[in-house]
């Protein structure tokens, strides 16, 4: 669902938002290579899906006719988790620019604080670039929990 709203964000004509989160479109990429980039890793993470135990054959010399594979699955639930955490941070990387486009408008309190402290971590761009350090920032930042805490904080009467 996240790298479906980065493709809304990033193409939705309806939004009323540039093409691509661009600052000058035509001239500039914009955000379109973190919808590449979410799109990737969400189809790695179907691929990983796939249940280990399929693969299972036969070990121990014959003794153990099934096994589960699970340091397997172990090791792709870990790249999915990590693969996940980078497209939320790329979904919010993409939020935060369009928030940028409808200023002086405010968003509500929530989402001003998730704004907030996505910047702190990754500033906001001009121009073309790299999206790499800014997604591993904001992506460690998900993974911390963190950001879990803050919408607890705020959803919390």
């Amino acid at each position: 669902m996240s790298e479906r709203r980065i493709d809304r964000l990033l193409g939705d004509p309806t939004t009323g938002l540039p093409p691509a989160l661009a600052g000058s479109p035509g001239l500039e990429s914009g955000y379109m290579l973190a919808q590449y980039t979410a799109a990737a890793l969400v189809s790695e993470n179907k691929v990983l899906a796939h249940p280990a135990t399929v693969d299972s054959i036969p070990t121990g010399a014959g003794v153990e006719d099934h096994v589960s594979m699970a340091p397997i699955a172990g090791r792709h639930a870990r790249t999915v988790v990590q693969n996940a955490a980078r497209v939320v941070a790329l979904e919010l990387l993409c939020a935060c620019r369009a928030l940028e486009f409808r200023r002086p408008l405010t968003a509500g309190l929530g989402s001003e604080r998730v704004y907030a402290a996505v910047r702190r971590r990754a500033p906001s761009p001009e121009g073309d670039r790299p999206l790499s350090e800014p997604c591993e920032s904001v992506a460690r930042w998900v993974l911390s929990g963190e950001g879990a805490r803050l919408a607890e904080e705020v959803l919390t009467p």
